[in-house]
């Protein structure tokens, strides 16, 4: 086992450095160290060798080049067991380095912040970091390399009772510096594709010529859809959600949650108060009004049954009122921009009942989506963040749409959106306040007509007439079949993309039951 003699610190995250540093020390490890590292080190009373006295050559231009000389990377690289190579290390003074710690400039969290400027995601590109660990990861037979602070631990531990550490640790921590160093370029790489506009075409991502999958483990989980299966998270989830209360999260729940979040950011701005409840990441009633308590009614009414067990999503801070509602029945999951005092106190009584909030809308983080399709192969799209204005629709029937008619078009259009096709939705605009509401749900059918017949279905199981209502489509009606199905449950409007080559003969179905339809020119199919 090689001794470890002398360590070369540089951090930038300086978590758990001291302790680990003060262990080193007094296993007689000499400490070398750079800038804002040896100052914090110094701060502790330890002894520590600033790099330039260590390498003869000062930090300059602005600290980009320090460890970038080789009396670093020579007491690297070299293999202790090569004559050769030991000689010529001894011949220019270049004593062996047994340890690196080092962790990367922020770059990540940097281009994360809103707003941030080129020159600020530039100068947190790490150069010399990433150099000395390749390099002792390289030399890993006699090196060690350290890239976590979640290591020191049991690097301390062996370098106490050992001097030196194990060639299985060694191996273990080099690879996990390659991992490390290739999510880091893969950032760098996307983003300044997008800050230099690479490889678009009319704002739409080009798909990349080798896609790069690697993200950092975030927690181990209980285990994934069922309990037979091992499952974890990975990547930045915690920067997205704050979870406020209760248990650790499933893979389900991280499912559902996450649909809910891109479903209510659809409601984002100046929407009134929007509550939707989900089942399998499937909306099962969605309803706005003048205040979260009115949206919630509206949205469970659509269904009594199915938001057992649910996810409920807000669009503002949850107040009491509707966290009392809400704590009427058992849920899996809220997920909101915050939470009032009273409401926060009221929910954290249910121990089984998670809570979190959103920081950042996960829908919008990325423009792609990837999916694994087995067969060690992956299906890679732009994601469907398309919104519709009134302006995009087209008139195809006689009659127009009323202006009732047209506010509950619109609300339905971006439900029907986030439903599993094939998804039949019947919407309302509430007379009251003049807010939408679903009132039928139907999804993931193998028919349309089925995904309508059981959204008529469920609007009579909650006693909830369809008359008047305006039915939303996902994609085109093939046949006329399913336009009438829906203007005989009481239907007196629809929304659908048209496309179809029998779209004549649905405008002649709505036409001969007074039904005003309007077509979208896109669909929204979500397998």
């Amino acid at each position: 086992m090689p001794k470890i003699v002398r360590a070369l610190l540089s951090v930038s995250d300086k978590t758990g450095l001291v302790p680990f540093a003060k262990t080193l020390a007094q296993a007689g490890v000499e400490l070398i160290s750079t800038g804002g590292t040896a100052k914090a080190l110094k701060a502790e009373g330890l002894s520590v060798i600033e790099l330039g006295d260590y390498t003869g050559f000062p930090e300059m231009l602005d600290g980009r080049v320090k460890t970038l000389h080789p009396k670093v990377h020579g007491g690297l690289l070299h293999l202790r067991d090569n004559p050769e190579h030991v000689a010529t290390a001894q011949k220019h003074g270049i004593p062996p380095i047994d340890l690196v710690v080092v962790n990367l400039y922020p770059f990540e969290q940097t281009v994360a912040k809103p707003g941030v400027s080129l020159h600020d995601a530039i100068e947190n590109i790490d150069i010399g970091g990433p150099s000395m660990l390749r390099s002792a990861a390289k030399n890993h037979e006699f090196v060690t390399v350290v890239v976590d602070p979640a290591d020191y631990a049991r690097v301390a531990d062996q370098v106490a009772s050992q001097g030196g550490t194990t060639l299985e640790l060694r191996r273990e921590l080099a690879t996990k510096v390659y991992a490390r160093t290739a999510t880091y370029d893969a950032a760098i790489a996307r983003h300044l594709t997008g800050a230099f506009g690479l490889g678009k075409a009319d704002a739409t991502p080009a798909a990349p010529s080798t896609l790069e999958i690697r993200v950092p483990l975030a927690q181990p989980l209980r285990y994934g859809e069922n309990p037979h299966q091992k499952a974890a998270l990975y990547g930045p989830f915690q920067d997205y959600f704050q979870q406020l209360h209760g248990k650790e999260l499933s893979y389900n729940n991280i499912l559902d949650l996450t649909a809910a979040a891109a479903l209510i950011g659809e409601f984002d701005g100046e929407e009134p108060p929007t509550l939707a409840i989900l089942k399998h990441t499937n909306p099962c009633g969605v309803g706005q009004g003048t205040t979260l308590r009115s949206a919630w009614d509206k949205a469970f009414a659509t269904d009594r049954q199915a938001p057992f067990g649910g996810i409920i999503a807000v669009n503002r801070p949850l107040d009491l009122a509707c966290a009392e509602a809400i704590a009427e029945i058992f849920s899996e999951v809220i997920i909101a921009p915050g939470f009032t005092p009273e409401a926060l106190a009221l929910l954290q009584q249910k121990k089984n009942l998670r809570l979190l909030k959103v920081l950042r809308n996960p829908a919008t983080a990325s423009p792609v989506d990837v999916r694994s399709v087995g067969a060690e192969s992956y299906l890679w799209q732009e994601r469907d963040l398309r919104r519709t204005a009134e302006s995009d629709l087209r008139q195809v029937t006689r009659r127009a749409p009323t202006a009732h008619e047209l506010r509950a078009m619109q609300f339905g259009w971006r439900v029907v959106k986030h439903l599993k096709s094939n998804a039949i939705v019947y919407v309302g605009a509430d007379p009251a306040d003049g807010l939408g509401r679903t009132l039928g749900v139907g999804a993931g059918q193998m028919s349309r007509v089925d995904s309508s017949r059981i959204a008529v279905w469920k609007a009579g199981e909650a006693g909830l007439s369809l008359k008047g209502s305006v039915v939303c489509s996902d994609a085109f009606f093939p046949f006329a079949d399913g336009l009438i199905a829906a203007a005989e449950a009481g239907a007196t409007a629809a929304i659908q993309p048209g496309g179809s080559v029998r779209d004549a003969e649905v405008i002649a179905a709505a036409d001969e039951r007074g039904v005003a339809m309007m077509f979208t020119g896109h669909r929204h199919f979500r397998h």
